[in-house]
């Protein structure tokens, strides 16, 4: 039977890595993600698994009765996720793992979440919507032309503007009708040279298309991004400025990978941090990846931490418990710098894709936070 469940607001988001570590002391797993497809009907400019992603579906594939064993293994489990490449372009995934996975995931009372690009036809969300909490959609455009510019700059094949809009369209449409159910959509922005200008203009779009919250995070320089221009720290903080300035006050802002730390101790980022914490429907969520999250993928079984496909897999679900990997990369060397928690400014350490590009060879764990008034 269901566990009654906290509602899900800017009081209460279940896949913040500090509550755990405020309840325990320590970093606990309490999230997995699924990697369950590498197929995706587009190939965007700031794609963070673009080196993956695929045109055919490989046939091996780990049991779904190893993957929900390894799961029943995790007691402290309370989010799961579903990602890609493209998590619903595979008709024989969806019914034969993500609808599994997340029914099992809902009679457990865990969290689901989906990443997807909603570009498909509205039918195929009809079987996970019973299961799922939160649709994480991208949003980086204001019209078809933007679309056009960025989710289709490494296709293998030529795609016509009129194929675009259509795509586009449909992408919108479909927020709008799966909105109007009820559905709890989520939509992430990342800040680039093409967004920055006109991120604001972004943020009131994605309220007017019915989403529920606005997730904002930098740039992520990894795949398919590797070789776009990173904006600068003082160019950032300007765009988070700008952005709470013009905040539509009804919706919620997720600012997620935040670089902008209080151990930094300076008098603007300071100012910046203290600010995003004292406007309402505005929170900072501290990185998952590797703090209370693990990623897998159904193919190979390797476990990894999220994002950061450079670092060996800390182990495989044919031979290995999720919470024996965990415990690995809590003592493995690339994390050590980046374990680092300050209760007083609200702050369980760094991304480590993030804290790499703007403060490489900074050891977290030798700086203090800042007391913050919330």
């Amino acid at each position: 039977m269901k566990t009654e469940l906290i509602a899900m607001s800017p009081q209460y988001d279940p896949w913040e890595s500090i509550h755990s570590r405020q309840k325990n002391g320590r970093n606990t797993l309490t999230s997995i993600e699924f990697t369950v497809t590498n197929l995706c009907n587009l190939r965007c400019e700031h794609c963070a698994v673009g080196d993956v992603l695929t045109m055919k579906e490989s046939s091996e594939r780990i049991p779904l009765s190893l993957l929900l064993q390894r799961l029943d293994e995790i007691d402290s489990l309370e989010t799961l996720s579903i990602t890609g490449g493209e998590p619903m372009y595979n008709k024989s995934i969806i019914q034969e793992y993500i609808v599994p996975i997340f029914r099992y995931a809902h009679e457990r009372g865990i969290r689901t979440q989906i990443n997807s690009n909603l570009t498909l036809d509205l039918e195929r969300y009809e079987s996970i919507l019973p299961f799922l909490d939160v649709l994480h959609i991208s949003y980086n455009y204001l019209n078809a032309e933007d679309f056009y510019k960025v989710a289709y700059v490494h296709s293998s094949h030529p795609t016509s503007f009129a194929q675009a809009e259509k795509t586009f369209q449909r992408m919108v449409d479909n927020t709008i009708a799966l909105a109007k159910k009820g559905v709890f959509v989520s939509a992430e922005s990342l800040i680039s040279v093409h967004t920055a200008p006109i991120l604001d203009q972004i943020h009131h779009q994605i309220k007017e298309m019915g989403c529920q919250r606005h997730e904002v995070h930098p740039l992520y320089p990894s795949d398919f991004a590797r070789h776009m221009t990173v904006l600068s720290l003082a160019e950032l903080r300007e765009v988070y400025h700008r952005l709470l300035d013009h905040k539509d006050p009804e919706l919620w802002i997720l600012f997620g990978t935040l670089p902008f730390y209080a151990c930094n101790q300076t008098e603007e980022d300071i100012e910046l941090i203290q600010r995003i914490h004292a406007t309402p429907n505005v929170t900072v969520r501290n990185d998952p990846d590797g703090h209370n999250r693990l990623n897998t993928n159904i193919f190979n079984g390797d476990v990894i931490v999220t994002d950061f496909g450079d670092v060996e897999p800390l182990g495989n679900v044919k031979t290995d418990r999720f919470e024996d990997c965990f415990a690995r990369w809590q003592t493995h060397p690339v994390f050590k710098p980046f374990d680092c928690y300050c209760p007083q400014s609200h702050c369980n350490g760094p991304n480590i894709l993030v804290a790499n590009t703007y403060y490489k060879g900074q050891d977290f764990t030798k700086k203090t936070g800042a007391s913050l008034s919330f």
